[in-house]
């Protein structure tokens, strides 16, 4: 995922800082800020996924739908995201889904105030509330319109920043809880996909863990298809089919006779709910 909305650039610079069942109401108790709104049966996949910059065709997903991956995550939005998404529309969320695909929906929302690189959209002290929420409303208006219903998990895209920074860090997390807070009063559930030595840590390590994400993807690039034998915090933190694993990036691939470049996941958590 690092770098599917940067340049080729600033993907090597992340680099070098960062070092198929389906059931249904597993992981709320791992959530917060959820008791008061009767909830929808929580979507989860558990098996192979994988994600790329842009959402491939609806012929390349028939193609691809061979078994080997049940679901693809896919960039919903976000003034950070940085590949256009011509073929993301509801028709090919329909139809994916209808060939039995899962989706996870991605939003690649403001960045850290310390990260290096220019983003569009960064974190500030006194932006960083009010800036998640109206990019948690976003988000939402975005997953809807393609389609994907409320109950949906959507996953916050944070790339690696220095979380010794203390200002830098009370300000995303700041922000984290001001976007899952407004997710979760729409009704939709909060994930996060951040690094091992960075953006993950910070909230699988926060002393206080009201309002962040009940959901965590972890950039751990080990080659190791797995959400516990290489999980780095405690055994009973995001447990109930809350965990995600991006264990390689940049695999060239062939299915059904297509090929594409993707970063490969092991998924054991909440996708969308379509159709």
């Amino acid at each position: 995922m690092a770098g599917h909305r940067q340049s080729k650039r600033r993907r090597y610079i992340t680099w070098g800082v960062a070092g198929a069942a389906v059931v249904a109401g597993a992981g709320i108790a791992a959530q917060t800020s959820m008791a008061a709104t009767s909830w929808p049966a929580q979507r989860t996949y558990t098996g192979r996924a994988f994600d790329t910059c842009t959402a491939p065709s609806k012929s390349t997903m028939q193609h691809w739908h061979t078994g080997y991956y049940g679901a693809a995550a896919v960039y919903i939005g976000g003034k950070n995201r940085g590949c256009g998404q011509p073929n993301l529309t509801s028709s090919w969320v329909s139809y994916v889904s209808h060939l039995g695909w899962k989706l996870i929906p991605i939003y690649v929302g403001a960045q850290p105030p310390c990260q290096t690189g220019s983003n569009p959209e960064k974190i500030s002290a006194s932006t960083a509330s009010s800036l998640g929420t109206s990019d948690a409303k976003d988000a939402v208006a975005k997953a809807s319109a393609l389609g994907m219903k409320a109950g949906s998990a959507i996953y916050l895209d944070m790339e690696p920043y220095d979380i010794k920074n203390t200002s830098c860090n009370n300000a995303v997390l700041t922000y984290v809880r001001a976007f899952d807070k407004e997710l979760r009063a729409k009704t939709y559930r909060a994930g996060y996909y951040g690094f091992t030595s960075s953006s993950a840590k910070a909230i699988a390590t926060a002393s206080n863990k009201t309002d962040l994400p009940g959901n965590l993807w972890y950039a751990l690039w080990d080659k190791t298809n797995t959400t516990t034998k290489d999980w780095p915090w405690g055994a009973t933190q995001f447990t109930q089919h809350s965990r995600a694993h991006q264990y390689m990036v940049n695999s060239k691939e062939t299915h059904g006779g297509v090929t594409l470049t993707i970063d490969r996941d092991a998924w054991d958590g909440p996708v969308a709910i379509t159709g």
